[in-house]
């Protein structure tokens, strides 16, 4: 059973950095896609990054590019996302994903994704 953990979340300031990983086990991933999602409070959950496990193709949400970045690690299955130049609007729920990768579908949706964290807590302040 794959099982997705997410760490380093937290409270900073605007501006400053953060880093997220997600540890996946229970499974063999080299044709998986693993995503980050986030989610504000009675709204919808929105893509923000992923990333090919085999390739290292990546795709990103326009409101992140350029200032945060995927990246994975095979040896240690996890991946990370590299949180920069926060802003307030950043603040949400993070929610790592992974699944089967499909290259015909862009990988944006929440249900192209079988397996999820649970979730760990982001806030940026002013």
């Amino acid at each position: 059973q794959v099982q997705l953990v997410e760490s380093g979340g937290g409270l900073v300031q605007a501006g400053d950095s953060l880093r997220l990983s997600c540890a996946l086990s229970g499974g063999t991933f080299d044709s998986y896609i693993t995503g980050w999602f986030r989610q504000v409070q009675g709204e919808e959950r929105d893509f923000v990054a992923a990333i090919v496990w085999e390739t290292s193709f990546t795709w990103y949400v326009d409101s992140v590019k350029g200032r945060f970045t995927i990246s994975r690690d095979n040896a240690k299955t996890t991946v990370y996302l590299q949180m920069d130049s926060l802003k307030p609007e950043d603040t949400a729920i993070y929610y790592c994903a992974a699944g089967v990768y499909k290259p015909q579908i862009l990988p944006i949706r929440t249900s192209q994704y079988d397996n999820w964290g649970q979730g760990i807590q982001v806030t940026v302040s002013k």
